[in-house]
């Protein structure tokens, strides 16, 4: 079977790191089987898909087609103007994406991000089903989620990274959606508590930590909703004699407008909340699993419901003690108090609390770390992403 796969982002992010993921299980699973990705533009995933033996190509995209988006504040505007901004170069876009998927001769068509939805969508022939993966709740994106409605008629099924996710699809994009779940996956072998690691003082240009300190770190990408600022703010609430180094490690990844949080103005802010010497910035990290490995906490801070949380499954897997957002997906792959401490969305007192719970309890710390690196060895394998995606490919061509 031939499937093309379609990535608005050549970065490394978390849908693209599921993708990634999903393109080695397939590899290793379906040998056979003549693989490709297209890009909308260059970047690390390409470099790490064609290491796996997948044939990768970048199809840039005109410059107001690759700004385009929906995220942040006055996004339906933003969106709606560029889309009309954008008109021309995207329909030129959709033409050469058609020819290549035809040169390609892909028997499946798997979307990854709302704007490959769209233009897989509109690219692929009527003959070829199109499978949307969602990564994020669609109700959340106003504008695209009337497009994406408007376009439903030519997916063929969606995937959904989790129930919350596969029952907002339903909702917005209409009960004639076929719509599946199949949760998020870890590489074990790379996520693992054993392995080289990252020295996130020198990365974030700060001396090391003295001995007995604790490090907790945020690990996302800068999206607005990633919960940066109530972060810094939970670190600003535990006390001085705490000894404690924070670190926010990530740093912009995306083209998107208005989709992401400014380093500088995170600087600024723990500044302001007197903490500018107990946070580090790391910037970009290429090995995330190197990142946690140098964490005694890893901390997922997001103020929304998560459509999965994949940097949880994959810092319990790296044996780390975890913090969690529980809203959402990330609500279905925890049990709190059990392998994470669960705070709600948006609750600094509630963060600060479990920062300062667990940088005071050795023996917490190590319980969780090893409880979540067996759920993570229990659920989260990535083997099993061929074994759902497998025959999901084969009912679209039987129909």
């Amino acid at each position: 079977m031939r499937v093309a796969y379609l990535s608005a982002s050549g970065a490394l992010g978390g849908a693209e790191r599921v993708l990634l993921d999903v393109l080695a299980s397939l590899r290793a699973a379906e040998p056979s089987w003549p693989l490709t990705l297209v890009s909308g533009e260059d970047g690390p995933l390409l470099e790490r898909v064609r290491a796996l033996g997948v044939e990768a190509h970048v199809l840039p995209f005109p410059r107001g087609l690759a700004a385009l988006g929906d995220a942040g504040a006055g996004g339906t505007l933003r969106l709606l103007g560029g889309m009309a901004a954008a008109g021309p170069g995207a329909a030129a876009y959709v033409a050469r994406l058609a020819l290549l998927l035809r040169r390609a001769r892909a028997d499946v068509v798997h979307t990854n991000g709302f704007k490959m939805h769209l233009l897989g969508a509109w690219a692929a022939s009527r003959a070829t089903p199109v499978v949307w993966h969602l990564h994020d709740f669609v109700s959340t994106r106003r504008a695209m989620s009337g497009l994406l409605r408007r376009s439903a008629g030519r997916c063929a099924v969606a995937v959904a990274v989790s129930d919350a996710v596969a029952k907002d699809a339903r909702t917005v994009l209409g009960p004639a959606l076929r719509v599946e779940t199949v949760h998020n996956a870890v590489d074990l072998r790379r996520f693992t508590p054993d392995g080289p690691t990252l020295a996130l003082h020198r990365a974030a240009g700060m001396p090391p930590e003295p001995v007995g300190t604790v490090s907790v770190g945020l690990v996302a990408t800068m999206g607005v909703w990633k919960g940066h600022a109530e972060f810094l703010r939970a670190v600003a609430r535990v006390p001085r004699e705490i000894p404690l180094r924070a670190y926010v490690v990530g740093g912009g990844i995306y083209r998107t407008q208005g989709s992401e949080v400014s380093v500088d103005g995170l600087r600024r802010l723990a500044a302001e909340l007197g903490i500018a010497d107990r946070v580090g910035f790391t910037g970009f990290v290429g090995d995330p699993a190197a990142a946690m490995r140098d964490l005694d906490v890893v901390v997922h801070a997001s103020t929304q419901p998560e459509p999965f949380g994949l940097v949880i499954a994959e810092a319990m897997a790296c044996g780390r003690a975890v913090i969690a957002s529980a809203a959402g997906g990330a609500a279905e792959i925890i049990s709190p108090g059990h392998d994470v401490l669960a705070v709600a969305p948006g609750d600094v007192n509630g963060l600060a609390r479990a920062i300062r719970q667990l940088a005071t309890d050795e023996m917490l710390r190590s319980t969780l770390a090893r409880q979540g690196r067996e759920t993570a060895v229990r659920r989260f394998d990535r083997a099993r992403l061929a074994s759902a995606l497998s025959p999901l490919y084969r009912s679209l061509l039987n129909h």
